[in-house]
């Protein structure tokens, strides 16, 4: 019998998948390197800004993920994001291969799509490296570099975008975490942001 977790899982991927319609937009990290608890499900949610530049006005969306834990090192989340201009989604792969006393890392590769409503539809593949550290019980600190390799869609035209993402995730309840972070725009296609937001973990 599928588990009631399997069926939440799917309902946030078919959720995702229907709220999708070229902006520059990687996807926020807003995890550390600790992977999901094997069987147990995350979902959360992240008020997210795009700084604007050169004087540019700043974008206002929501972004969100659901994740399930598959092993004690390895998990997987779909992502997605809904903003005035595009809708974003895509799948991540996250393997915690180093666990440490004071440092733990992870390494995550994934893919997605970019849906613009100027037309300039997009997809990529996606790679990050994490790391963090607990300085206290509740209070996780991580930081991370994030790449996308990404194409236009019927075009040859192709760029990338990267960040460093550092960030902080303060564990509320035994279920719950408030999570804030800033990406630092790496080159001239990529976009600085601000973003923060709930997990809610439901585990076995």
């Amino acid at each position: 019998m599928i588990s009631k977790r399997i069926y939440i899982f799917i309902f946030v991927i078919t959720f995702l998948l229907t709220s999708l319609t070229l902006f520059p937009y990687q996807g926020v990290l807003m995890n550390s390197a600790e992977t999901i608890n094997p069987g147990n499900f995350k979902f959360a949610i992240f008020p997210t800004m795009l700084i604007g530049k050169n004087g540019g006005d700043n974008t206002w969306g929501v972004a969100g993920k659901g994740g399930l834990g598959l092993s004690r090192s390895v998990d997987i989340e779909v992502k997605g994001a809904i903003f005035k201009n595009f809708n974003y989604f895509g799948a991540d792969l996250e393997y915690w291969f180093y666990r440490g006393r004071d440092i733990n890392v992870s390494a995550a590769a994934g893919w997605h799509m970019l849906k613009s409503k100027n037309g300039s539809d997009s997809s990529g593949i996606d790679a990050a490296l994490i790391a963090s550290t607990k300085p206290s019980k509740k209070l996780e600190i991580y930081g991370g570099l994030k790449v996308s390799f990404d194409t236009i869609k019927n075009s040859n035209r192709n760029f990338t975008l990267a960040h460093i993402a550092p960030g902080f995730e303060y564990k509320i309840t035994s279920e719950i975490d408030f999570l804030g972070e800033f990406g630092i725009a790496l080159n001239d296609s990529t976009n600085n942001y601000l973003s923060f937001g709930f997990a809610y973990y439901f585990t076995r």
